[in-house]
């Protein structure tokens, strides 16, 4: 997991090496780590990969993104499928104007599917961009595997029923990282009982990750004891949130509570708190604020902020030694916080997809076979440990680290192991 926001200048280069798909929607780059001259038609095997790697997201996205690119590229150089096969990439971007966009990513996974060799896709980063993709999936028994959507409502409930009624028997949709009922709850016992906080004032996106860990950290705060002063809903692209944070500071809160990311307001609401004197006030939210962009929006601000990444800190972990050292060597940068999440991600389909073409007898598999062998994905060694799937897609292995903003740098003061 990355633990210092990326420079502007490497941000760049990294832009620049996939320009192609950071442009728009529906740009396609490949990256399949070989010099050697493409290969023959049908021997060519895709992961597509679906994640805003433009605007405001692009500084957690391209990371994100390029833990793919190196899975790939290693599979390719140890020799994918015995030779048979060449394994590519098609990299989409669903940023909109500099922001994730779920009409974009429904768009993104209809040109995967249309493409007969697309067998997988890692993505999408954000849930409600992955409420749009998963009922197309599941009609097309396309595998997908996202780093980092926390939404229950993707894979239990009511919510994920409506999302497969094409298939709904099958389950197509699977995530290395863990829900955002484990996460709130985390995030509001770190509020209560770790910054000893009695009142907390909430805001959130209105998205359906942002309002949904929102209400999970409200519901958990108030049953750990703790006093909710108010829980107010942003607008899309609001930028001034100062007569809120007035509000808020009549009610003399001691924390502030943020659901949503960086790019839909995240580091603006922390900026602004110092206007309205609420500069001191501890900060808190979830994984969307994780990303680098937060410490550049925020600036001075950010110190004093908290928020949990729904990923190990791969910097700790001795199986991600030598995950590290291959990225940093690949991409000049430091991990992000999903990079090796979206590493595990492609790894796990490499695995299922080299599976079913022996399966096929050294003939192209089909999107069935590859989804049987993702589905029973069990104790998958990998930089974040060993990781499985249970019946809903969601991950055996749930883990958190929790970051402060120190001197203006994200620091790991804790990794917290949950119940899966």
């Amino acid at each position: 997991m990355r633990l210092s926001p990326i420079s502007r200048a490497v941000a760049a280069t990294a832009l620049a090496a996939v320009l192609a798909a950071c442009t728009n929607s529906t740009s396609t780059t490949s990256s399949s780590g070989s010099s050697s001259e493409p290969a023959a038609a049908g021997q060519t095997i895709k992961i597509g990969v679906d994640l805003p790697v433009s605007g405001a997201d692009a500084s957690i996205g391209i990371p994100t993104q390029n833990g793919v690119v190196l899975a790939v590229e290693e599979a390719n150089k140890n020799g994918f499928a015995g030779g048979k096969f060449k394994l590519d990439t098609s990299l989409l971007d669903d940023a909109v104007q500099g922001k994730h966009d779920p009409a974009a990513g429904a768009q993104n996974v209809k040109t995967f599917i249309a493409d007969s060799s697309v067998l997988a896709m890692v993505g999408p980063f954000n849930s409600n961009v992955a409420k749009s993709e998963i009922p197309l999936t599941n009609d097309a028994g396309l595998v997908q595997i996202s780093p980092s959507n926390t939404n229950d409502g993707l894979t239990i409930g009511d919510d994920a029923k409506k999302l497969r009624t094409a298939h709904p028997d099958t389950n197509t949709y699977f995530r290395v990282c863990t829900r955002d009922s484990k996460q709130g709850l985390a995030l509001a016992q770190v509020a209560a009982q770790r910054l000893g906080l009695k009142r907390v004032f909430i805001i959130d996106d209105n998205e359906t990750y942002g309002k949904g860990l929102a209400d999970v950290f409200d519901a958990s705060f108030r049953q750990l004891g703790g006093t909710v002063l108010g829980h107010e809903h942003i607008t899309a692209n609001q930028q001034d949130f100062k007569a809120l944070l007035t509000k808020a500071k009549a009610d003399n809160p001691d924390g502030v509570f943020f659901g949503g990311n960086t790019s839909t307001g995240g580091g603006l609401v922390r900026r602004q708190m110092s206007d309205v004197g609420l500069g001191s006030v501890p900060y808190l939210g979830g994984d969307g604020i994780s990303d680098p962009e937060f410490e550049t929006v925020a600036g001075a601000t950010a110190n004093g902020s908290y928020m949990t990444v729904a990923a190990p800190d791969a910097s700790k972990l001795p199986s991600a030694k030598q995950f590290i050292a291959a990225y940093q060597a690949r991409f000049k940068s430091n991990v992000g916080p999903y990079s090796a999440n979206a590493y595990t991600a492609a790894k796990i389909e490499i695995a299922a997809i080299e599976k079913a073409i022996t399966d096929a007898g050294g003939k192209m598999p089909t999107r069935a076979d590859v989804l049987k062998y993702v589905a029973a994905t069990k104790d998958f060694d990998s930089p974040i440990g060993k990781v499985g799937f249970d019946a809903n897609g969601d991950t055996t292995s749930p883990v958190l680290s929790l970051l402060e903003v120190k001197g203006g740098k994200p620091i790991t003061i804790d990794v917290i192991t949950l119940k899966s």
